[in-house]
């Protein structure tokens, strides 16, 4: 099936060209050395910290980066931290028997090392007289400040492909087989928070970032220019690095109008706005630094969310936009996300994942399934989903839910506690808020996951948080295409599309082939192109330079930057092409 006119020009690898640095970046391990030699030399002592996210290769830092300085000392922060059982032990409550779900960790970094072993690590480094001495490992930074200070910084994304290659495992555990769900699982839910929390006291601070994400092909940028790329972010348009994964019921769409691996079976994910998880590149002269998108949200806030979201929601994204492809491929898994109470009282977030499907495309026969139909037995449907888990009988989801026709540019609202899935045929541009994880599944068609394992059903949270009342007539008035005119002018014309009175996003869609002016009133803005082959960004007062995107690409425009125009561009002059905003209701 062909989905697109012309050949695809949605870009994979979008970056922030980061001015006046362009000499402050360095690519290759013999580069790197070369920029940290001439801060020892002369000195008759030089502390070298150099402090690690997890997942980063400490063998390849030692061999590649730390032998050819001839250091006279080197101390490793494992040889402070707690044992494996010590550390399962006191994490146990938090990482649960479940095989997707966890609680949320308060825990910070200095809980997982003995006080009295990092002490004598500090009287080590304070006793050494002359030299170069290396303080490496996690939480480097406990056991001294140091002359020069590095910071190994790796994406989430990463060190997912780590651990399917087994390569890695949980920190302060050996568990390089363990089933990847579980791995990541304990990653969401404990370490990624412990260390967000520990770097971002930091990233202020370094001399130095280093970018570990590519075995040995690793990148260096000095401190300064670092944050100065994140506060450049902050004034402009900009996009995040793209990834893309294959499922059980993946589809082709995001094969050709993203332009990947055809030799792929199916594309089933995309984020391409999740910054919890996607990666920033930062270009310095011919250097592309690949760093976690969340530095940007954790050092720079207020400028990025606006002072409003900020203080509702402290340093975290709180829209999402990734895309779920079933062309040619097979529903999702008939789910439901649990109402705010639930998820703060038994995983410790603090808000939902209510959620929306806005249809970028579709064939013949899309469709979403929807709320439960009028005048079903809510004991019986449930009785029916645990028949259909302990695999007795399939399900009966024509006796118990809606199925509402999709066409493209349909816009399906999914407050939490909505039982829903699309279903094949369907390319989805899914706009939620950013708790992504907490889908409880109901039932899966009868399907194994790509490993081969039953995916996981969660029918006992779900039971707990499905809104019987959201039947068949309530789903029709209240979450199918509520699209209302907004407002008109010349070439161009302003729709609100959503979202539900019970979810915090507000989305608008702009039809265009005219320039439309935007204000963010102090609130980031996430848009996605969803008609027409290119626009173009602009600046009315000359703030930022001319942005470019293409179809299906989401693009984000900081609270910063106040004002900005989107036009038609390129092929689409002339044309009526649409985006859809989404922002956070004031």
């Amino acid at each position: 099936m062909k989905y697109l006119a012309g050949q695809s020009n949605y870009d994979k690898y979008p970056h922030i060209e980061v001015a006046g640095f362009e000499q402050n970046a360095v690519r290759g391990w013999e580069a790197i050395v070369n920029s940290i030699k001439p801060r020892i030399k002369g000195q008759d002592k030089h502390i070298l910290v150099i402090d690690t996210y997890h997942g980063v290769n400490h063998n390849e830092l030692l061999d590649q980066f730390i032998a050819p300085l001839k250091p006279s000392l080197v101390v490793s922060t494992d040889d402070a931290k707690f044992s494996e059982e010590h550390i399962f032990a006191m994490l146990e409550r938090n990482i649960t028997d479940d095989r997707v779900f966890g609680v949320i960790a308060p825990h910070k970094l200095d809980e997982f090392f003995d006080d009295q072993k990092l002490q004598q690590l500090r009287n080590i480094v304070a006793q050494a007289t002359n030299g170069l001495i290396v303080i490496i490992g996690h939480g480097a930074r406990l056991i001294a400040n140091g002359d020069t200070f590095v910071y190994a910084d790796m994406a989430r994304w990463e060190i997912q492909q780590r651990f399917r290659r087994g390569e890695l495992g949980n920190w302060g555990a050996e568990n390089y087989s363990e089933d990847v769900l579980r791995k990541y699982k304990r990653s969401f839910f404990i370490e990624w928070r412990v260390f967000d929390r520990y770097k971002a006291k930091l990233l202020s601070k370094i001399d130095f970032l280093l970018d570990t994400n590519i075995a040995f092909d690793p990148k260096l940028v000095t401190g300064e220019a670092f944050n100065a790329g994140l506060r450049q972010a902050t004034t402009q348009p900009f996009r995040l690095v793209p990834f893309f994964d294959p499922g059980v019921w993946g589809g082709q769409w995001m094969k050709e109008v993203c332009d990947l691996d055809q030799d792929k079976a199916n594309y089933a994910w995309c984020f391409d706005c999740v910054p919890e998880e996607n990666s920033l590149l930062l270009k310095y002269g011919d250097v592309i630094v690949e760093v976690p998108s969340q530095d940007l949200v954790l050092t720079q806030p207020q400028a990025l969310l606006g002072d409003k979201v900020h203080a509702r929601f402290g340093a975290e994204f709180p829209i999402r936009f990734d895309f779920l492809d079933t062309m040619e491929g097979q529903h999702l898994s008939l789910q439901v996300h649990p109402l705010t109470e639930y998820i703060q009282n038994e995983f410790g977030m603090h808000y939902t994942q209510d959620e929306s499907y806005y249809m970028l495309d579709v064939g013949s026969n899309a469709s979403v399934y929807l709320g439960t139909k009028s005048g079903i037995d809510p004991d019986e449907m449930m009785d029916d989903l645990y028949a259909a888990q302990r695999g007795e009988k399939s399900f009966d989801d024509e006796r118990f839910i809606n199925q509402f026709p999709a066409n493209k540019h349909d816009h399906f609202l999914i407050p939490a506690g909505t039982i829903h899935c699309s279903g094949s045929d369907s390319m989805v541009l899914e706009i939620s808020a950013t708790p992504y994880i907490f889908t409880f599944k109901l039932w899966d068609w009868d399907r194994l996951g790509l490993d081969g394992q039953p995916r996981p059903v969660h029918l006992d949270h779900g039971k707990e948080v499905i809104q019987w009342e959201r039947d068949t007539q309530w789903c029709e008035k209240h979450l199918v295409n509520a699209i209302t005119p907004i407002a008109e002018g010349n070439g161009w014309r302003e729709e609100k599309t959503g979202l539900h009175e019970r979810e915090f996003i507000e989305t608008r869609r702009h039809w265009f082939s005219k320039p439309v002016t935007h204000k963010t009133e102090g609130t980031v803005n996430v848009l996605n192109l969803v008609e027409g082959k290119e626009a173009i960004i602009l600046s009315p007062d000359n703030k930022f330079a001319p942005f470019v995107v293409h179809y299906a690409e989401t693009f984000v425009i900081p609270a910063h930057v106040d004002a900005y125009v989107i036009q038609p561009y390129g092929e689409s002059e002339g044309k009526e092409i649409a985006t859809i905003k989404a922002f956070v209701r004031g």
